[in-house]
């Protein structure tokens, strides 16, 4: 398992658009992954999930990833949440 934290830099954090990119991506991975928001907790390939913990630019997040390919899928998400794209 790895844990990382992140700081969200897309000026409009993380909306349905940027959450249903960011469901792809972890969908590519057999890892489990899991984005984190003040003690709330959902599946990074749930869109439902990602909505509710109500990201915004400049929150803290951190990102969970347990699996054979685990560190691709944290590299991947961590990249993704950090660009400002």
């Amino acid at each position: 398992m790895v844990t990382s934290e992140v700081v969200v830099k897309n000026m409009d954090g993380l909306h349905s658009k940027r959450a249903a990119i960011l469901i792809q991506k972890a969908s590519n991975y057999k890892s489990s992954i899991w984005i984190e928001k003040d003690n709330k907790r959902a599946n990074a390939k749930s869109l439902l999930g990602l909505l509710s913990l109500s990201i915004g630019y400049g929150d803290k997040v951190t990102v969970t990833a347990e699996g054979d390919d685990e560190y691709q899928a944290m590299e991947e998400i961590k990249n993704y949440l950090d660009s400002q794209a």
